[in-house]
């Protein structure tokens, strides 16, 4: 299936992953499934927000299966480019980039031409000191993605934080449940739904509205949060004391895999794990594993930001990459010291407010 490698089931998946090369290798490298997808894509193919922490790993993902198929697919990666660094990884590897602000008037003008989008773009944290900000972000941005795009198959990422905090029995919130609008982020998240489903009534664009949480993988995300504080023997607190979560490479296929789902009116999915993990269980798991004593604050609540994944996982399949396997990863990379981003993703909120 050309020279790409392919994940096809756990038996792929090393025990360990030893460096960053290795670890972007595996955040990239397709699945049977994308590859076939691929094969259907005439191109190109545009990422926008494409220099954040999925953007780049989504593009040469898409890039690589195009390859494994046989397509001369071009994969187009947009973003401001702040980083200069994710510019020049995702060039080497094939990717063209183009520098963009969807923030400037006009913006969508300067966009490429491209058969498929998805859209990445998106602001979280920062929002309490500059909800103006957010709220363009969150707004403006696919507004003007969607103008370009029009008629196209869009994916427009977006946030298990539209939902409310629901019982941690309840298995999760579902996507016909109502959301909740009582913080600047989740509302304004809900807001970039609308105008996701506005332009595709309007236009009759095909979409998908994705709500993720939470994406991890070794250098961030809840795993790695409860992890640097079990290792330093910091407490872990419980009050949230259960969440879901998907490994970033079974997220990025997925997102990916949702251009053959796109409908108008949009299809929404929530992507997550289908499992309720229990905080104090992860952090118990991970102190054994790494031979520290774990201490626990707080009482668990009776409700947290929790998602049910069954209409994604009926569609796309299961995420294949299991938790254990990735808290042994998360574990074995601490204890080497391998290199972290140092963005929390402040799972412990209960308030919605960033």
């Amino acid at each position: 299936m050309g020279r790409e490698a392919v994940v096809s089931h756990e038996a792929d998946l090393p025990e360990e992953i030893e460096s960053e090369e290795a670890l972007d290798e595996l955040l990239t490298r397709p699945r049977a499934a994308l590859v076939e997808l691929m094969k259907g894509v005439t191109g190109p193919l545009v990422v926008l927000g494409a220099g954040g922490k999925m953007g780049p790993h989504v593009s040469v993902m898409a890039r690589r299966a195009a390859e494994a198929a046989g397509k001369r697919l071009e994969v187009i990666a947009v973003s401001r480019f702040g980083d200069r660094r994710a510019r020049a990884w995702l060039e080497e590897r094939g990717v063209r980039t183009v520098g963009a602000d969807l923030l400037e008037a006009g913006a969508e003008r300067k966009l490429p031409e491209a058969s498929h989008a998805v859209f990445l773009v998106g602001q979280k944290f920062g929002t309490a000191a500059d909800p103006g900000r957010t709220w363009a972000v969150n707004t403006l941005a696919p507004s003007r993605a969607l103008e370009r795009y029009a008629g196209r198959p869009f994916v427009a990422l977006s946030t298990g934080n539209v939902y409310p905090l629901v019982p941690r029995g309840s298995g999760g919130s579902r996507e016909e449940d109502a959301v909740a609008l009582s913080a600047e982020y989740g509302a304004s998240a809900v807001a970039r739904e609308r105008v996701v489903e506005c332009h595709s009534r309007r236009d009759g664009t095909p979409a998908a509205v994705i709500r993720l949480n939470y994406s991890v993988e070794l250098r961030y995300g809840v795993v790695v949060d409860i992890g640097r504080r079990v290792l330093g023997g910091e407490p872990v607190d419980a009050t949230t004391g259960y969440l879901n979560c998907i490994w970033q490479g079974d997220a990025c296929d997925m997102i990916l895999r949702a251009l053959g789902h796109a409908a108008s009116p949009p299809c929404i999915l929530n992507l997550t794990g289908p499992e309720t993990l229990s905080v104090r269980a992860l952090a118990e798991r991970l102190g054994a594993l790494l031979g520290r004593a774990v201490r626990i604050e707080g009482h668990e609540a009776e409700t947290a930001l929790l998602s049910n994944p069954a209409r994604a996982v009926e569609l796309l399949g299961p995420p294949p990459t299991p938790v254990d396997r990735v808290l042994r990863w998360t574990a074995r990379w601490l204890e080497r010291g391998g290199r972290l981003l140092d963005q929390p993703t402040h799972f412990e909120v209960r308030d919605g407010r960033y």
